[in-house]
């Protein structure tokens, strides 16, 4: 049965996909040699919230290239397949359903029948990405889906692979029996919406309208020092009498809870009052606070007055100033985010706070946290609300800074004071999720301690045992790793993995995998608690590689695959994962869990912009592959994937791999219709290589063992970028471009035998591209190889091809088509700078040749003249005037176009269109020589314009070839 006419992507991808699935074509050890290496990539588990989008699109395609590319040469091979359970992401997604229905909120439910309601949902919605990861063609072992939470209370017994709750629990109690995890209070990003600690990597930083305030602080008693400021040259600009040192705030409600003022030790103009108290300018004025004013290398004497409040408990920068100094730290605010209405009256608490600055009384850090500092009338207020009110007492009692402004009066412009308040944007932190402003807080947090556990991760990565591509990445991996902080590693939430710690009614801690060995560890009699917190998911997928395999249990597969052997992820996560997965597995196993890491950035727009709703640019993978067929995106992706390249995702690029496929189906439609896979033509190379004798033939051979060296080499250098090119060219160029032309006359043959060569010749050419093409583009080169001939297997599991350039390339029939191809593109390209008209056919000259060009133009004569458009060869001593002279190997052909072209208006034409390119350049290379533009506009519209000017030069380049071709005219 004849193909048809055009590869139907939206039908033919189901089908296959299916197909493969059902003969267990992606199953752990499928298509292994006996004896085979193992093969491994640990997907990274997407949320279990989660639908495809680009980035899993493009992450995804470069493991399965990978994956079918390492299981076509025979490995053994496991792509291990999963989801995150994604806390804070699916409690959020289950309540809003639980809303939307009307039904009970999580608090009316209670934990264990909200849960009940959370696995519920998991059953019914969580399996949406994978089945869109098979819409890419992801080839994983599906059969072993992973999941982050499988064997936890409520889960059912099938839910998943594996039991992930039973390795976490066990990695909890072992590292903490190791003195590796504790309980402890520090500063941790806090979501006040979920109420809820969260990792830095939930916080999206916003630059948002914002105000920064100025205040004084009166000095305590009254006292007073002598403000001098100095310019650059030492001169004295400003000498004046202070009785209070200033501090501008973003933030004024946390002033409440200062504990110091700082400046630097180098600032001359506070250096008469540093070590003595200052008064904290709010709250009721007979407990108004003193603290101390304190030196550190923190404050920047530069910016704003150089004096900067230290509040511990509510700013990362002011907790490590505190830390150093031994400042208390207050905390404000309540899980909610609201002005704390607990403990003691604010009389009470400022009083101990007050016999802290004097130095008459020490507080532990419990003792501190207890201590309330909001005012009375402030508690219970929303932390915003707050900060108004704070603001309207300090400007009312004068202890604003004020500035002279001049505004307009019935009697013209006055000068009037008006307290400063600068209007500027500021970075301000946003759950990623919750949307809300997110709170640094001191709260109580379990931490794994990585200082005792980062060394072997640091020396695996610098002895080579761990390699990260781009080399880049291990500087950033070694920065990280070099300062890294405590790991927080709870979160307040339900769904995730409870802490297995219990406490008794005294606070000790009980730390076993079930509460029955909790209990044997306190004693009889004595009451257990559990925490309620649940372990961060970046704990658990950190255990990923191990947990997935089996571990705790020794599982064949953890044997087997274990290390792994790539993992392809974001840069953005080399914290959060890469380097916890490294930590942990070497503080669990004592082995690396895999052995390269490949970074990738975002995938940006067609312009390098970041992709964000607002500003409307997002692509939705499923909606291009609905379009233009999951083989085109998988191409594209695999083009742009250049190490450490900004990833550029153009429509247009993945409309062109689209007509890429075309062409390869218009290429194997043409072999069809020729009989080249009839069931009496045998694959060229399946006979014997060395028996052809057409010229074309050998030389196709020749390009085809060129190309698969460069995409084994490519592959192997994770060089996506480089193989896709290869193949382009190669496919669409080699391929379809030149050997299907060069077959045509070959077919024509008279003699049987050049035509039963050519059809195996070309029979084996089509298999090639197909098997190296089928790792990027799976979906037309299975269905190519299945409507092509009778086959033993299907394409997925076809032989990869080991054959070297050097045994096939035929050195003589290399140079001869290569010959043949560039005289005639150089003849189409000098027509075409020349607009002469494509379909007229012209004479050509020849002045000289050396004997192997006029040997290849003999053999090929019909052929290039065909092909060049030109209708005769006449040997000239000279070229006459009014020619074009078309270089080759060996000699040079000449083109006769005076009487063809108008010189005259062809010359006018290339000089208008140089002169109108030449304003655009102007244009262009002003821009970018202005420091301003270049300093002070967006990455990407400098990128962009850089790379218009890169392609108006080349464009002024050709033309101005073309223009000097002309005058050889004249």
């Amino acid at each position: 049965m004849p193909m048809e006419k055009t590869f139907n992507a939206a039908e033919a991808e189901i089908r296959l996909y299916d197909a493969w699935e059902k003969a267990g074509c992606f199953t752990a050890g499928a298509n292994a040699k006996p004896g085979a290496s193992t093969y491994c990539i640990m997907i990274p588990p997407p949320n279990v919230t989660g639908v495809l989008h680009m980035g899993h699109a493009f992450n995804n395609t470069l493991q399965d290239i990978l994956m079918r590319w390492k299981r076509m040469q025979g490995y053994d091979t496991l792509w291990q397949p999963g989801t995150d359970h994604a806390g804070i992401a699916t409690q959020m997604v289950v309540e809003r359903k639980l809303a939307e229905e009307q039904q009970p909120s999580r608090r009316e439910l209670g934990r264990d029948k909200f849960l009940e309601k959370v696995w519920e949902w998991k059953a019914q919605s969580g399996g949406t990405i994978i089945n869109q990861l098979k819409r890419l063609g992801a080839s994983c072992d599906f059969s072993r889906t992973a999941f982050t939470m499988s064997g936890a209370p409520g889960a059912p017994k099938d839910e998943a692979h594996g039991n992930f709750h039973d390795a976490v629990l066990k990695v909890f109690v072992d590292m903490y029996d190791k003195g590796l995890i504790y309980r402890g209070k520090r500063l941790v990003n806090w979501d006040p919406h979920f109420e809820t600690a969260i990792s830095d990597l939930e916080v999206e930083n916003l630059e948002v309208p914002g105000h920064m305030w100025h205040f004084k602080y009166p000095l305590a008693g009254g006292a007073t020092y002598t403000y001098v400021e100095k310019d650059e040259d030492g001169n004295v600009i400003l000498k004046e009498e202070r009785d209070y040192i200033s501090i501008a705030t973003t933030r004024p409600e946390t002033m409440l809870g200062d504990g110091a003022v700082a400046v630097h030790p180098s600032d001359e103009r506070y250096a008469p009052i540093v070590g003595t108290l200052c008064e904290i300018p709010v709250g009721p004025t007979q407990h108004r606070r003193l603290i101390p004013i304190i030196t550190d290398e923190y404050p920047d004497p530069d910016f704003g007055s150089g004096a900067v409040k230290i509040t511990g408990a509510h700013d990362f920068n002011d907790y490590q100033v505190a830390r150093r100094a031994g400042i208390p730290m207050y905390r404000l605010m309540d899980a909610s985010g609201r002005m704390r209405a607990d403990g003691n009256a604010y009389a009470t608490d400022s009083k101990t706070a007050m016999a802290v600055a004097e130095s008459n009384t020490t507080l532990t850090e419990s003792e501190a946290d207890a201590i309330n500092l909001v005012p009375d009338e402030l508690r219970g207020l929303d932390r915003f609300e707050a900060r108004q009110l704070v603001v309207e007492q300090i400007t009312n009692e004068g202890l604003a800074v004020m500035h002279s402004v001049t505004e307009e009066g019935p009697d013209g412009s006055i000068e009037v004071l008006r307290a400063l308040i600068e209007n500027k944007p500021i970075m301000q932190p946003f759950g990623d999720r919750s949307k809300v402003v997110i709170e640094p807080m001191l709260t109580d947090q379990w931490f794994v301690d990585a200082k005792k556990v980062v060394g072997p991760a640091l020396a695996a990565v610098r002895n080579g045992d761990i390699k990260i591509l781009p080399e880049s990445g291990e500087k950033v991996y070694f920065n990280w790793l070099d300062n890294i902080e405590p790991w927080c590693i709870s979160r307040q939430l339900w769904w995730g993995h409870q802490i297995p710690v219990w406490f008794d009614a005294d606070g000790n801690q009980y730390c076993a995998a079930t509460e029955k060995e909790a209990q044997l560890k306190a004693g009889d009699g004595v009451t257990l608690t559990r925490d309620p917190d649940v372990l961060d998911t970046w704990f658990s997928s950190g255990l990923w590689p191990i947990g997935t395999l089996g571990w705790p249990d020794t599982t064949p597969e953890m044997s087997k695959y274990f290390p792994t052997s790539d993992l392809i992820t974001g840069q953005d996560i080399i914290f959060f994962w890469v380097a916890r997965m490294i930590m942990m597995q070497l503080a669990v196993v004592d082995e690396v869990p895999f052995n390269t890491v490949y970074l990738h950035g975002l995938v940006r727009d067609a312009k390098g912009k970041k992709m964000s709703k607002s500003t409307g640019n997002v692509m939705d993978p499923l909606e291009i592959i609905d379009e233009y067929g999951a083989d085109a995106l998988r191409f594209s992706s695999a083009a742009m994937a250049a190490l450490g390249g900004v990833l550029k995702l153009d429509m247009q690029r993945i409309a062109g791999y689209r007509n890429f496929g075309t062409k390869l189906w218009n290429a194997a439609r043409f072999a069809e219709m020729n009989g080249v896979f009839a069931t009496d033509v045998i694959s060229s190379l399946d006979r014997r290589h060395g028996d052809q004798v057409q010229t074309a033939n050998k030389w196709i051979i020749g390009e085809t063992a060129k190309v698969r060296e460069i995409v084994d080499e490519a592959l192997a250098g994770y060089r996506f970028n480089d193989a896709a090119s290869a193949l382009y060219a190669f496919v669409w160029g080699k391929v379809c471009d030149w050997y299907l032309e060069f077959s045509k006359p070959l077919f024509a043959s008279d003699d049987p035998a050049v035509v039963a060569e050519t059809k195996a010749t070309m029979r084996w050419v089509i298999d090639q591209c197909l098997i190296l093409l089928h790792p990027i583009m799976p979906f037309i080169t299975e269905e190519l190889w299945g409507n092509l001939g009778n086959r033993d297997s299907m394409l997925v599991h076809a032989e990869w091809p080991s054959y070297q350039a050097n045994d096939f390339v035929d050195r003589s029939a290399d140079r001869e088509m290569n010959w043949v191809i560039s005289v005639i593109d150089n003849v189409r390209s000098a027509r075409a700078q020349m607009h002469v008209p494509a379909g007229l056919k012209i004479p050509m000259l020849v002045s000289e040749l050396d004997d192997a060009g006029r040997n290849a133009w003999d053999r090929n004569q019909a052929l290039i003249m065909k092909l060049a458009r030109i209708d005769s060869l006449t040997e000239a001593s000279e070229f006459p005037k009014g020619s074009i002279t078309v270089a080759v190997e060996g000699g040079s052909f000449g083109l006769p176009l005076a009487d063809i072209i108008d010189i005259d208006a062809e010359k006018a034409r290339l000089e208008k269109t140089l002169g109108k390119l030449a304003k655009e350049l102007g244009g262009l290379r002003g821009r970018l020589n202005n420091p301003k533009f270049v300093a002070s506009a967006p990455k990407e519209v400098v990128e962009e314009a850089r790379a218009n000017l890169a392609a108006r030069e080349e464009e002024e380049a050709k033309l101005q070839a073309a223009l000097d071709k002309l005058a050889e005219l004249r």
